[in-house]
């Protein structure tokens, strides 16, 4: 039996059309978010939820991938903003491929003027409903948000340690269901500290409201260090002309 050294990634063509997505967003000023979760715990909510606040101070596009359909496409886009539906035809993700013809669709979209100055921009991706294929696969997005619903229940960290591993932060949604459902704060606990103990937690929920203000806050962070960095990137482009 002969042995054959791999020394090449298998997701390297993925990661470095990813990073070269990014820096087209890093130019126009756009802070990526990828939004990840199992079906059902909440993703398309949050993302009416984050905007209806926040729509009249960023410009903010979206997009949406399900395997079919397009339901939560057209729920997000009823509420004014530009949304581009992902179908992955079985897929249980989207990768960079998926989002070449996509991402210079939706920044030409924009005109010349908020492409090219510090107005602040926000790209919110939902990715396919799942907790263990979206983790593998690296978007162009700046950040991941997982959200871990409280019916799943407090085990899925051990189950799924990837997702976790990889997120930014992780959104505890449906809390307004706690009374009727097991879910155990310390067993979640226990197991994010194995996996990455510094990870943000926050307690919402996007049907009562609870907790989104901690959520907002810390996106509006986040727009605003995106936002400073662009500055800094423009500023040294008019020196350098």
């Amino acid at each position: 039996m002969k042995r054959i050294a791999v020394f090449r990634k298998v997701l390297a063509s993925n990661d470095a059309l990813a990073r070269a997505q990014r820096e087209q967003l890093d130019a126009a000023g756009v802070l990526g978010i990828n939004i990840m979760s199992a079906p059902g715990s909440g993703k398309t909510s949050l993302v009416e939820r984050t905007v209806t606040a926040l729509k009249r101070d960023y410009r903010i596009q979206v997009i949406e991938a399900d395997i079919q359909g397009d339901l939560d496409a057209r729920r997000v886009a009823r509420l004014g903003v530009e949304c581009v539906q992902i179908n992955t035809q079985g897929d249980c993700h989207i990768d960079s491929l998926m989002l070449q013809s996509v991402l210079p669709q939706l920044l030409r979209s924009s005109d010349f003027e908020l492409r090219h100055s510090d107005f602040p921009k926000l790209l919110l991706v939902e990715n396919v409903g799942n907790l263990v294929c979206p983790a593998e696969f690296q978007l162009p997005t700046h950040y991941n948000v997982t959200i871990l619903s409280v019916p799943e229940g407090s085990d899925k960290p051990v189950k799924y340690p990837l997702m976790f591993l990889k997120s930014d932060i992780l959104l505890i949604n449906k809390v307004d269901l706690l009374p009727y459902v097991d879910f155990d704060f310390r067993q979640l606990g226990r197991a994010l500290k194995r996996i990455k103990p510094e990870l943000p937690i926050l307690r919402i929920s996007t049907k009562t409201g609870q907790g989104l203000d901690r959520w907002l806050f810390w996106l509006r962070a986040k727009l605003k260090t995106t936002r400073s960095i662009h500055r800094f990137h423009r500023f040294r482009r008019l020196e350098s002309v």
